[in-house]
């Protein structure tokens, strides 16, 4: 358990310092904070076609209302946690793979649903908006790491070193 523990903070560390640097900000925050904003504004416009994604924002044409995607909503530390974790557990590399994919998946998955919900959320009542934000989805999301890191941890199922005979 400590070596886990000390593993994980370790890559923790190591991925967060990493994702705040200028070339990784640049290169994948940035980008994926945009693409997150064009899907939202895809799955929206299923819907309702007044919404554009200009760079990082969510914007209603009708009214003008805005969401801006940044640091933190953008499901990135989120990932970043649930990748240290299944990282720093002792497990085969393939297991770790599938882990990783799948997790990303369903935390920005998830997360795509909190900018969609929010964005209406907020034209309807904005302290609804900022408790939901800063308060229900905060939760949700870490919930959602949490959750999907048992259950990879239990699809791992470490298994025990055969006995030698007695």
């Amino acid at each position: 358990m400590l070596r886990f523990l000390s593993l994980f903070l370790l890559i923790l560390v190591g991925l967060f310092t990493a994702e705040l640097t200028r070339p990784a900000q640049e290169a994948l925050v940035q980008p994926w904070t945009a693409t997150l904003a064009r899907l939202c504004a895809a799955v929206i416009t299923r819907f309702d076609r007044h919404v554009v994604a200009l760079g990082d924002v969510l914007e209603s044409t009708t009214n003008g209302f805005a969401v801006s995607i940044r640091a933190g909503c953008n499901g990135v530390e989120a990932t970043l946690i649930l990748v240290a974790a299944i990282l720093a557990f002792p497990a085969p590399w393939t297991r770790k793979a599938a882990g990783i994919a799948a997790g990303v998946a369903a935390v920005q998955v998830l997360n795509l649903v909190r900018v969609v919900s929010l964005f209406y959320l907020g034209q309807w009542n904005r302290v609804a908006f900022e408790w939901a934000h800063l308060y229900l989805w905060q939760t949700l999301i870490m919930v959602d790491v949490l959750v999907v890191w048992l259950l990879w941890l239990r699809w791992v199922r470490v298994e025990p070193a055969p006995r030698a005979p007695a």
